[in-house]
This record gives structure tokens, sequence and C-alpha cells, in this order.
């Protein structure tokens, strides 16, 4: 079987949360999650990009540097990375296969997410990485990247509500499993938390005895460039150098102001532990750094549309910012949208919508997909002064439907419907 035969025969397991499967897993792996420190990074939104800031800098001092996240775009591949380049099918199918038959005989089957996390960590074992940069996969607390005693850095970039019928009914309740990933005396880089999350992360800090950053957005210097500088005021038992960098911002959005600042505090605190990095390597490492998906400029039928994944509110409130600060007036926007049938939809589209706008909805390829007849049922209620509503049976059908005037068209809703995308332009 090749890797994507592999993983979907575990796929109907679903999620289960708990790490007694993985951590049987890995023992029978000789633990490779103990050869190669890491720094783990947990939140609703913006873990990726920090990963990808932190991978690419990183790679840029000369590291050599693993990079798990998820979920994937286009292929399997594109989740376990060493320095930015993604593992080839071949290595992935022979990581998965040791995977499977350490699995056999294990009291409890592991899940799909297990399998790959664990050929992940078996990877960057066999590949002797200096480092690598965890993004975990559901929460924290029981999340299977979370097997770590001793990270170098924790980091938390941002919690919402979202995945709340597994992790907790509250913002406090997610916070309280997302400080999961905070260990003993190590070092934590928090990014900007709603008063109820922040509450819950800092007494996990202070129970635990870490050293703690509270990071502050990089300052908007304007043409793209910004400055960070670490904020003064920046907690226990840290002896951050004050040292300012001005770069520019290759990722778009205003997010990214929080999302490089929170990367470039955990660069800081490397630094502190004795990693080299220098100036140059910062500079080199955020300019270079590519995040596919996120506010991405692309084109359909020769006409530049935007896209983003925007699958959860507070994401959803991110784009509707960045367009509305797109021009002094903004004009009404197309949106081809598709959102999973798990997710709040109601908010993301309340987030979205505003009046004159034109509204495209389809479903979500091979996923567990909203009904876009259901959708356009609650914008119409949402928004009634949109100009259209209407449900289509396939995304290319509403993409040549949306992209035929001056409007920008904008593709959001799923970074599934956006994989998808990005695989059917490839093959075009």
């Amino acid at each position: 079987m090749n890797a994507n035969s592999i993983l979907k025969s575990y796929q109907h397991f679903g999620v289960h949360l708990g790490l007694e499967r993985i951590h049987q897993l890995l023992e029978k792996l000789d633990n490779p999650h103990k050869q190669v420190p890491i720094i783990h990074v947990a939140g609703t939104n913006g873990k990726g990009s920090v990963c990808a800031y932190l991978s690419s800098v990183l790679a840029a001092a000369g590291y050599r540097v693993g990079r798990y996240t998820s979920p994937h775009l286009i292929d399997w591949t594109e989740r376990i990375c060493i320095n930015q380049k993604p593992i080839s099918p071949t290595a992935l199918q022979d990581c998965l296969e040791k995977v499977v038959r350490a699995a056999e005989g294990n009291t409890e089957i592991p899940t799909q997410f297990e399998i790959i996390t664990a050929a992940a960590w078996l990877y960057f074992a066999e590949q002797k990485a200096d480092i690598a940069v965890i993004e975990t996969g559901l929460g924290g607390r029981l999340d299977a990247t979370n097997v770590c005693k001793n990270p170098l850095v924790s980091v938390i970039t941002s919690i919402s509500l979202e995945h709340w019928q597994i992790l907790g009914p509250t913002v406090a309740d997610i916070a309280g499993e997302k400080a999961g990933i905070i260990k003993s005396k190590c070092p934590v880089v928090v990014g900007e938390l709603p008063e109820s999350a922040r509450l819950v992360v800092e007494k996990r800090i202070q129970e635990l005895g870490c050293p703690a950053v509270w990071v502050k957005p990089a300052l908007d210097l304007g043409d793209g460039f910004v400055e960070y500088h670490p904020n003064p005021e920046i907690g226990v038992n840290s002896s951050l150098s004050a040292v300012k960098i001005r770069y520019k911002l290759p990722l778009l959005g205003q997010v990214q102001l929080m999302n490089s600042a929170i990367a470039l505090a955990t660069i800081h605190t490397l630094q502190n532990l004795g990693w080299q990095i220098s100036q140059s390597a910062i500079a080199n490492g955020i300019a270079q750094t590519q995040w596919p998906g996120r506010l991405q400029q692309t084109t359909w039928n020769n006409r530049n549309i935007l896209i983003d994944g925007a699958h959860n509110p507070a994401a959803a409130i991110a784009l509707r910012e960045y367009v509305d600060n797109l021009t002094a007036s903004p004009s009404p926007i197309n949106w081809v949208i598709g959102i999973l049938a798990t997710k709040d939809c109601d908010d993301i589209l309340q987030a979205l919508l505003k009046k004159g706008d034109r509204l495209y909805l389809v479903p979500v390829p091979d996923q567990n997909s909203a009904s876009p007849t259901e959708l356009a049922a609650i914008a119409e209620k949402i928004c009634p002064e949109l100009t259209l509503t209407q449900a289509f049976p396939d995304l290319t059908t509403a993409l040549d439907a949306a992209v035929t005037d001056e409007n920008l068209t904008i593709l959001c809703g799923s970074l599934y419907l956006v994989g998808y995308f990005l695989q059917q332009q490839s093959q075009t």
C-alpha cells in the first residue's frame, strides 16, 4: 500500500484524544521523540504561519529543521518537512510501514493522526534533525504531539472558541487544554489572549515555574515593513535582549504582526538558551517564509482571486478586516464559500458577509461538508441585503459564475476546500 492508502485505512477511527496509544507506539519505535529537541506550538489560529516563520529562520541559521503541521492542502507529504522540503512519498511510505508494524499487537488501534505523528517523529530522528517545530493537531493536553517532557519552548499563539464539542464549551476550557503543552520550568511564549483564557494560561505558567514572554504585535511601519521589539514587561525569569528588528512581512494580513512577533520572541528565547541565530539569519528567514492557502493571491480564468482558509470565526473576522483595509471605500465582494458541517457556520458567515456582497456556496469535496442550500438559508437570515445568494453543485461551476465582474472574488471557509482548489489548479 502507498502512504495515502495506509493513512486512509485508519481514517474511520476518527478523533480520539489521549496519550496512551501514541506513547505505546513511540516506545516500540525506540522513542524517536526523545532524540530531537522541539518547539511545540498550540493555538486556535496562527499556528501554521508561526511554524513557517520559525522553521525558515532556523534553517537560515544553518540548522537542520523538522516541521510538522496539519492539515495538508494537497498531499500528506506537506505535513512533514526538513528545511521546508516535504518528505518524499517513498520516505513517507517507509516511515508509515514501520509505524504500522509497531502498532501490531497494541491494546488499542491508533488513530490516523497518531500514525502520521509517529511517522513524523521517526523521520526527524532518522534524518538527524537538529530541532523540530511541532504543531498540535487538536487542543494540546491530550494531543498526540504532546509527548515531550521538556520542549525548548512551548508556544500558544491565540485562543478562541473552536472545537468546543471536544475541548469544552468555553474559551477558558479550551485554554486549559491548550495550556497542557506547557511543561515544568520550560520557557513559554504567548500571544494576545482573551482575558478568561489569559488567566488560565497565566495560572499554569506560575504553577509550573516557567519563564514566560507575553508577546505584543510588531509595529506596522507602512509599505509592508514592520518592527519587532521585545516587550519590556516580558514576565518571570526572562533575560531577553531588547534588540529591535525591522523586517518586511512576507505574509499578508494584520494578524501577521502578531504571528511574526510570536516567532521572533521564540527565536530570542532560543538565543538565550545558546542557539546560534544571527540577525541576518532572522531577516533572511522571515523574508523567505511561505505559507500557502492563507491570504494567497492567485488566479482563476486569468482573473485575480484571493484564497484563504477562514475556517473558524476568528479567522473569518481577520479575513474580513484584511479585505476592508484594502481600499478606502470597500466594494462588494464575490464570496465562494464551502464550510465543514462541524464548524460554526453561522458565526463564520456573520463575520464575512456585508450588504451588497454576492455569495456562491459550494460543498467541500470528500469531506463532511455543510449543505450549500442550508448555508444559503443561514446567509439570507444573517445578511438579507446580499445582492446574490446561490448554491452550486461544485467549486468549478461556482468560480466560473463568480469571476465575471470587477468585484474581488474570495474563495474561503475551509482549508480542505482551498487545498482542493490548489490541486485542481496544479492539474490544469
